[in-house]
């Protein structure tokens, strides 16, 4: 993290609101990924933003280490995500393309990245969310483990069957197309 970085938290975390938009905007891409990667769709992915927004802005006084800013609110992220995705009773289809690094762990082409990242949205979320912030934000497993309040190797469990579920979906849809 950038010293630069780590000053702006300090102050968002004192109440400087300016602080805190301009960390929003340097981070607002990984910040609406992670909500699209989620619920494929940008009405909601938006809607998720926002109050994902809104929850850390009021409890941003809450952050302890300032070096976990984003993990602390991708946190958020998972938790607004999943409340969407309890409320709403089927999953919207994929209509926008992103490149997704797990492909190449479970044998796929860059053609196929929509098919994975529809795929993700489909496992079971204690799959699902492992799946996400390993391989597309780059947690260790240690990290996720704080994250999700779980052991490492059950992070390590969840990953495992994720990719191999993944893979499954993946040859029965290439068997059927």
């Amino acid at each position: 993290m950038e010293e630069k970085d780590y000053k702006l938290i300090k102050k968002a975390i004192k109440g400087n609101k300016n602080a805190f938009e301009r960390l929003l905007k340097k981070n607002y891409e990984q910040i609406y990924r992670t909500a699209y990667l989620y619920v494929h769709n940008k009405e909601d992915a938006l809607d998720i933003v926002q109050e994902a927004t809104y929850q850390a802005l009021i409890s941003i006084h809450t952050l302890k280490h300032p070096e976990y800013f984003m993990t602390w609110f991708t946190k958020i992220i998972i938790r607004c995500a999943g409340q969407v995705l309890s409320r709403r009773e089927n999953i919207v289809s994929l209509t926008e393309g992103i490149s997704f690094k797990l492909n190449s762990d479970i044998g796929v082409v860059d053609n196929d990245s929509l098919y994975i990242i529809e795929a993700i949205g489909k496992l079971k979320e204690n799959y699902r969310t492992p799946i996400i912030l390993f391989y597309y934000h780059d947690y260790s497993i240690k990290t996720i483990s704080k994250m999700m309040n779980i052991p490492e190797g059950t992070v390590k469990t969840y990953l495992s069957r994720g990719k191999a579920e993944l893979k499954k979906k993946f040859e029965r849809e290439r068997s059927y197309g």
